[in-house]
């Protein structure tokens, strides 16, 4: 029977019987490292893990994962970097990877010949470091000079080092900064921007740069010249150039919270303060113009400009004092703008029609803009790729649920050249993607795409996973998926996919509708499709699963604790859960902006939604897998830890995986990630069957 949900915001907010609210029996287990959590952690992985593996299922799906995940066939990503194609590249023989290039008429053959620029493997075993790649960091236009981010275990801090591509070799006594969340970026050939740990008080407490400084070669790190500072309860601080064919600009952002800042112009040694909104985002620079995106309506020099769009000013007009911006781009209902990039001579940009992509090229001329839309395959999910500077040679990626994805290359002159394209991972014979939408609660309808197997008939006893992530202004778009297709629909599973308020897929407005004191929408708007899905016979509570990450973590973890009538199964990946104390784990104080602060008055409307917070002895909850990794520096582990702990003492069934590496990911490498996908469906068919 359906549980009103009044009754569920009710629920009593301590961790057990008789325990006062702001105690937590649990706190050891935010201890990431210490031998008893580590060995809790262990115990835990090893028995639970075992269970999902004895199912049946568990074989067949992990051998044809890591077949997928180091297949060679797989489109290796260009990035475009002066006369080269680069590629970071891993499968079964480079399970670190190897970063390589190719010229472009190499790249678009059918088996080009790659030459090995670092292989990380080796690295990894002659400096005895668990080197994870976190990329690279070039500076234009020839990108010789080159700072390589390199992890241990996969955890967002990274150690940058400098590398020399035309020699290969990481360059003697050249720019080296110890692991940290560090925010690095090339000024010239003999400066870098530098945000680090400079020891107490340069953190901000998301543990974030406080300072923003140039650092000239040769000179000590701590010598690097402040240039930007901000205080500790900023989110972060720092400075980059934006190297564009007609020139230099150095900038600065100060980040007091997500979504918000401001920006300046280094003119000579003096930081000039650009007079945007502070939710507006700085696009950069294209031929002498600034480019913005606006988070909300902005009323400026007799004209208001609506949120969602793309404007474009002359730079020295706009520092003189003008304020006549050209629109590139204005949205409209369930019309918003998504990537926005630039070749030598036009600007290009995406945007998502209803959750579909489209992609225009436009070309400035002394009497406004040429406005092209570049034809796609069908109406489906693309993703710009790398472009060039030196030419208007640009990239970019096109797939749907049942079409693999493609590379297509653009040519100054030439419509898209498919280039490459992925395996074909599944027969999609028989299998269809539908459409719907869902009333929410408060009568929002929330679209949906539904991902049917072959044969598929409505009546209610289909497998059917439920995903989600509605946050940060992140779209959630259809993509081909092989773990998906093989592991989940061709085996007769139904595959929902969920465009949830929070996240970006019709614009900023989407994202707001669901922050802070209206986060109960995310919870809302996915059980609206749960239910939405029950109604048309898709499936039922018995057969409904849900699975979501970070984020989605948060969302899944929240919806089983309101709605644990609805769900049969949950996977609940790196996930927030304890929003009382998240603010104060990691990069949790970053995301108040999105959730709220708990030691304010923004506890009162937290508390309704926090699952931690919200578990009742009393309630009969679905056997939740959760996963998490000990290296995740960003989301702490500790999160899914307390959360199984405090279940277990409530004697409610859960499974726990925690892998020692990989930061805030699925695994420090492809075979991590495959082990993974394979606990996650066999667990799904386990449950949901």
């Amino acid at each position: 029977m359906r549980h009103p949900l009044s009754a569920v915001l009710l629920v009593a907010l301590a961790a057990t019987p008789g325990l006062a609210a702001d105690e937590d029996p649990y706190l050891w287990l935010e201890e990431v490292e210490s031998e008893k959590a580590l060995a809790w952690a262990k115990e835990r992985s090893d028995a639970d893990t075992a269970v999902i593996e004895a199912v049946p299922e568990f074989a067949a799906i992990h051998e044809r994962l890591l077949e997928i995940v180091n297949s060679r066939d797989r489109i290796p990503t260009p990035k475009i970097r002066g006369p080269w194609i680069y590629n970071f590249w891993q499968d079964a023989d480079h399970v670190r990877g190897v970063w390589r290039r190719t010229f472009l008429a190499q790249f678009v053959e059918e088996s080009p010949a790659w030459e090995t620029v670092l292989d990380l493997d080796a690295l990894a075993e002659d400096e005895g470091e668990n080197w994870v790649w976190k990329g690279a960091t070039c500076l234009p236009p020839d990108d010789r000079h080159c700072l390589l981010s390199l992890s241990r275990g996969g955890a967002d801090a990274a150690v940058e080092r400098e590398f020399d591509t035309t020699t290969r070799t990481f360059v003697e006594e050249g720019f080296i900064l110890p692991e940290a969340k560090a925010r690095v970026a090339w000024r010239d050939e003999n400066s870098l921007w530098v945000g680090t740990d400079f020891g107490e008080g340069s953190l901000t407490t998301s543990g974030y740069p406080r300072t923003a400084r140039l650092w000239q070669r040769g000179t000590p790190l701590d010598a690097a010249k402040t240039v930007l500072e901000g205080s500790v309860d900023d989110v972060s601080v720092a400075a980059y150039s934006d190297h564009t064919p007609e020139g230099r600009y150095d900038l600065a952002k100060l980040v007091p919270e997500f979504f918000r800042g401001t920006d300046y112009l280094r003119l000579g040694e003096r930081l000039v303060k650009l007079d945007l909104p502070d939710d507006a985002n700085l696009r950069g620079f294209f031929k002498g113009r600034m480019l913005v995106t606006l988070r909300s309506d902005w009323s400026v020099g007799g004209v208001t400009y609506l949120q969602d769009a793309l404007l474009a000013i002359d730079l020295d007009a706009f520092l003189a004092g003008g304020r006549g911006f050209e629109v590139l781009f204005e949205p409209k209902e369930r019309i918003a703008l998504d990537e926005v990039a630039s070749t030598r001579n036009h600007l290009l940009y995406t945007t998502l029609d209803n959750v579909r992509g489209r992609l225009y090229r436009l070309t400035p001329h002394e009497d406004g803009w040429e406005k092209e839309e570049v034809e796609l395959p069908g109406i489906g999910t693309l993703g710009l790729g790398s472009t060039s500077d030196a030419d208007d040679t640009f990239f970019f990626t096109y797939q749907d649920f049942l079409t693999p994805s493609s590379l297509y290359l653009v040519r100054e002159g030439a419509g898209p050249e498919k280039v490459k394209s992925s395996p074909s991972w599944f027969d999609a014979t028989g299998m269809t993607v539908e459409q719907y939408e869902a009333a929410s609660r408060d009568g929002t309808m929330i679209p949906y795409f539904v991902f049917l197997p072959k044969g598929f008939e409505a009546d209610g006893a289909n497998p059917t996973l439920l995903t989600a992530y509605g946050g940060f202004e992140v779209s959630e778009v259809p993509r081909y998926s092989g773990s998906v297709g093989s592991a989940w629909v061709a085996r007769g599973g139904v595959y929902v996919l969920a465009n949830i308020r929070g996240g970006g897929e019709f614009g900023p407005k989407w994202h707001q509708a669901a922050m802070k004191e209206k986060h109960q929408n995310n919870f809302d708007d996915l059980v609206a499709v749960a239910e939405d899905l029950v109604a048309r016979k898709i499936t039922s509570p018995e057969h409904l699963g849900i699975e979501g990450g970070s984020q989605g973590g948060l969302l899944v973890g929240g919806a089983f604790v309101q709605r644990p009538d609805l769900f049969e199964a949950v996977v609940c990946a790196v996930p927030l859960l304890d929003m009382k104390r998240y603010n104060k784990l990691l990069a949790g104080a970053s995301w108040m902006a999105e959730y709220g602060n708990p030691d304010t008055g923004d506890w009162e409307y937290m508390k309704l939604w926090s699952p931690y917070q919200n578990l009742d002895p009393k309630a009969d909850y679905p056997r939740v897998f959760f996963w998490t990794n000990t290296r995740d520096d960003r989301v702490h582990p500790a999160h899914a830890r307390k959360m199984v702990a405090k279940m277990t003492d409530m004697g409610k069934p859960v499974l726990y995986y925690e892998n020692t590496e990989g930061g805030h990911a699925s695994g420090a490498n492809l075979n991590q990630r495959a082990y993974t996908g394979a606990l996650t469906y066999a667990y799904l068919w386990m449950m949901l069957r």
